[in-house]
């Protein structure tokens, strides 16, 4: 009997381990040292162990991490965490009130996007500054401490970066500047050798554009390398190229897994980011929404299709009189707007650009074109005879101008709008209008909702996974300028598509302007949460997935 029960005992602390580690003391040791008949400790532990099961319920206790591999990776949950990502006076050290946080809420992963110039010494990228380096070795710390996988990003690597100022050499083309940047993820292989890859992995490059795949391979077969040589086991991952959406098959022969974006639509995403060239006149966003272009040109005008210098339209019938306001965003040079109603014009005006205070909100010369572009920014009306069938919208003389808005009063309702997108090339919008439908009065060929960015964002990878390639989703989420509506909805269909697709996440990022924490956001209602500010429906959405 006390041999069954000293069993039972050894079995059910093993059992309990195996799942929260730190539940119970090695055995045999308590065993010896707790003065309890066998048969008392082995119900004790059964109780230990409904205890714990019960708890791993709960998102306050992050179960124990599992082995990835560059075949099959985890669906990883979780944060970009941003203290080491751009050099400032300070670099202050990561958190781990963080860590504690995103494993009691639930999640399981952080992503540390870096700037080598962080861990160098006074600009000498041949010297690393041990303080710095401390800082970082206390987060791979503290995502074993609280089961949290910790994946090191090169935000800005030696010779490469997405961000400004651009590096002053080329990673892709320069030997030296390669051998330097292998020295540094030799480096950190070293450093952390030893360390299973459930808590660690390297993510070579943030976002790696304007490169071709050949160059660039170049350099991932160096970097591997040179960590393997270190760490032979250390889990190795790559961005997509063309900012992380574009899948590399080649890697599956390197072992190496790959990370993808969650940023389509961008205007949705980086609705008037500063750091974004265009995105203060994006239109305001929608989400779900009709796939809608607004950029205007004059017909014939060099290297365009046809389809693009078609005219605008919007197909009724329209039962009432109705007003329309279109909201124009750049002018090119000059341009003359015209609305024809049934081939009846009924409005037109001309813009002409050039130096100095006008009409429009910023005047802009461009020297490669001799011409002004100007940022006009307003509003403009008019009106439709009821019984109108269609509503064509075209430039007929000048060079080209954007529409940001077509919105439509009619004479009993309230204003539906229309949000149209930026685009070089593309066709006007071509919609169909519906003031009864309330829920979706604009109807087009095309809209972008779950299965549309399935199809965008999703498919282009299924390829590589076939390959034997594991992927996950590197960042996402939606800058706090977004309405928080829109933002939970896209937000909802990026999480359902990539739980089917069974790929991890992690968010840009815990704290800040894309975050669950002091977003900034207008249109929240936060709660006062740990000393921050949390957005409880986005927090709630994401533990659902």
């Amino acid at each position: 009997m006390g041999t069954a029960a000293r069993l039972i005992a050894t079995q059910m602390v093993k059992a309990v381990t195996r799942v929260y580690p730190r539940a119970c003391p090695p055995t045999p040791a308590p065993l010896d040292a707790l003065r309890l008949s066998p048969m008392k400790y082995a119900t004790g532990c059964f109780l230990l162990a409904l205890l714990f099961a019960s708890a791993l319920n709960s998102p306050s206790i992050s179960a124990e991490l599992p082995d990835p591999s560059p075949h099959d990776l985890p669906r990883w949950r979780g944060f970009n965490l941003l203290e080491k990502f751009y050099r400032s006076h300070d670099n202050e050290a990561f958190r781990e009130s963080d860590f504690q946080l995103i494993s009691e809420l639930g999640f399981n992963f952080v992503r540390l996007p870096m700037d080598y110039r962080v861990w160098i010494e006074d600009g000498d990228w041949n010297q690393f500054n041990e303080a710095q380096l401390k800082h970082i070795d206390q987060a791979v710390e503290w995502g074993q401490k609280y089961s949290i996988h910790v994946l090191i990003n090169f935000h800005r690597a030696p010779g490469y970066t997405v961000a400004r100022p651009a590096e002053s050499t080329d990673l892709w083309t320069d030997d030296e500047t390669q051998r330097i940047c292998a020295k540094h993820w030799a480096m950190f292989a070293k450093r952390y050798r030893g360390i299973p890859s459930r808590y660690l992995s390297f993510n070579l490059f943030n976002e790696p554009a304007n490169v071709s795949s050949a160059a660039y391979l170049k350099v991932v077969k160096r970097m591997a390398a040179a960590i393997r040589a270190e760490d032979p086991d250390r889990l190795i991952l790559s961005d997509g190229l063309q900012w992380g959406k574009q899948p590399i098959p080649e890697l599956a022969e390197l072992k190496i897994a790959q990370a993808t974006r969650g940023y389509t639509p961008t205007d949705v995403t980086h609705f008037k980011a500063s750091w974004v060239n265009g995105a203060d006149q994006y239109p305001v966003p929608s989400w779900p929404r009709v796939r809608a272009y607004g950029t205007l040109y004059v017909p014939n005008k060099p290297d365009l299709s046809v389809e693009a210098t078609a005219a605008m339209s919007v197909i009724g019938p329209f039962r009432s009189q109705s007003q329309f306001r279109l909201h124009v965003g750049t002018v090119s040079s000059r341009a003359t707007l015209v609305a024809k109603a049934d081939d009846q014009i009924v409005w037109q005006k001309e813009f002409v650009c050039g130096p100095g205070q006008g009409e429009w909100k910023e005047s802009n010369f461009m020297e490669q074109w001799n011409s002004y572009q100007n940022v006009y920014d307003c509003d403009y009306h008019f009106a439709i005879p009821e019984g109108t069938g269609k509503v064509e919208l075209s430039v007929i003389a000048g060079d080209w101008l954007s529409l940001t808005e077509v919105a439509i009063r009619s004479s009993d309702g309230d204003e539906d709008v229309l949000p149209l997108r930026p685009g070089w090339n593309e066709p006007p919008a071509r919609v169909h209008y519906d003031a009864t439908n309330s829920a979706l009065p604009f109807v087009g060929e095309e809209v972008e909702d779950r299965s549309w960015l399935w199809d965008t964002t999703i498919v282009p990878w299924v390829n590589v996974e076939q390959q034997g390639v594991g992927v996950m989703v590197g960042e996402f989420g939606c800058h706090h300028f977004t309405p928080h509506d829109v933002v939970l909805a896209w937000m909802e269909d990026c999480l359902a598509n990539w739980q089917r697709a069974d790929w991890g996440w992690a968010l840009w990022n815990f704290r800040g302007t894309f975050g669950v924490m002091d977003s900034g956001r207008t249109d929240v209602d936060y709660e006062d949460f740990n000393g921050h500010q949390l957005d409880r429906k986005m927090l709630e959405l994401l533990q659902r997935y």
